[in-house]
């Protein structure tokens, strides 16, 4: 068995990140949080598990951070969730983008290499592929960004591979498709306020809490012609870093890219219909134009990840990962006190 070291979750307040934390203390992880709270949420981190309110790039936290829970001189991980995700946005403000993923980044990185942190798991995104020219798309689909989200990403990835050769630390680059649904025993899910990803748009608005879902582009080269995407549970996500930070560690000199996704695409519209079914209620749907940096179509291909670590999805159905959406969605209103 993996001895279980330290790991410090960056951005564990947040929605990925507060999977990964329950992930790991589900299977026994000791595990640690920092977040600056900007987009994370402090009920989203469970009792017991040490919380650091802070910045990433704040070299002197960290060092104490480290300190404190145990984590250099050759033990301990790093999982990095902390940054900002709205590709939207990163078009209309992409220095923030660049500063807040990337440059942080190198200084976190900065900061485990001088404490010595050996294991670093790092969340991507299949936006480093911008518009593949292949249906399913592999690790080796070349990665050409569309958008300053991806390229934010992309120069991350580039770092760590620089400073794996450079010093002793391997990671894992887990490039993710599109993450939905929430923890299915109701602890965490997606709480962020104006999110903008679809399945948690589409059961806010079966609830009531918005009046209708836009649907942006309606004219791409797809079965119905809007978008479509590769939908991956959070919790198996989450399942996926537990499995390769266990991997890291049995083989130090072995970094890992690889793709998390089910190999399997669902349109715009067939996510909604899918909403309507779950929910029995009929969504507006709004038809709008297409948004700055969005490709058509993205679907994985994860062969890696199935070959690579003992990954078996428990959570592959479209109609379970909204049912999941749905009941955090209902759990926030009672935490929030909406009615």
């Amino acid at each position: 068995m993996t001895q279980r070291t330290p790991v410090l979750v960056t951005g564990g307040a947040g929605y990925i990140g507060s999977h990964a934390v329950l992930a790991l203390k589900d299977a026994g992880w000791p595990v640690a949080v920092i977040d600056n709270l900007v987009t994370g949420f402090r009920f989203a981190v469970p009792d017991g598990v040490p919380f650091y309110q802070g910045d990433i790039a704040d070299d002197a936290l960290l060092q104490r951070i480290f300190a404190e829970q145990g984590m250099g001189g050759g033990t301990g991980a790093i999982m990095h969730f902390a940054g900002s995700v709205v590709v939207p946005e990163s078009v209309e403000k992409p220095l923030d983008y660049y500063a807040n993923n990337t440059v942080k980044s190198r200084a976190l990185l900065a900061s485990a290499v001088a404490a010595g942190v050996p294991h670093f798991i790092f969340s991507s995104t299949a936006a480093t592929y911008g518009v593949p020219d292949v249906a399913r798309v592999t690790e080796d689909t070349p990665q050409r960004p569309i958008n300053p989200y991806g390229w934010s990403k992309l120069m991350t990835e580039q770092m760590l591979a620089d400073t794996a050769a450079a010093h002793a630390l391997n990671y894992c680059a887990l490039r993710y498709f599109n993450v939905a649904g929430a923890d299915p025993e109701g602890r965490t899910g997606q709480s962020t306020a104006g999110a903008t990803h679809l399945i948690k748009v589409a059961v806010e608005a079966a609830l009531g809490k918005r009046d209708h879902v836009a649907v942006y582009g309606t004219d791409f080269d797809t079965r119905d012609g809007t978008g479509v995407r590769d939908y991956i549970h959070v919790s198996d996500l989450a399942a996926a870093h537990v499995l390769a930070l266990e991997t890291l560690m049995a083989e130090p000199g072995r970094s890992l890219t690889m793709n998390c996704g089910y190999g399997r695409g669902f349109s715009v519209m067939e996510v909604l219909d899918a909403v309507d079914r779950v929910t029995n209620r009929r969504i507006e749907r709004r038809l709008q134009g297409r948004r700055a940096g969005d490709p058509g179509e993205l679907i994985s291909d994860p062969s890696r990840l199935r070959a690579t670590l003992p990954w078996q999805p428990r959570h592959a159905d479209l109609d379970a990962i909204i049912g999941h959406a749905l009941q955090w969605e209902r759990t926030l209103s009672g935490i929030r006190g909406e009615s």
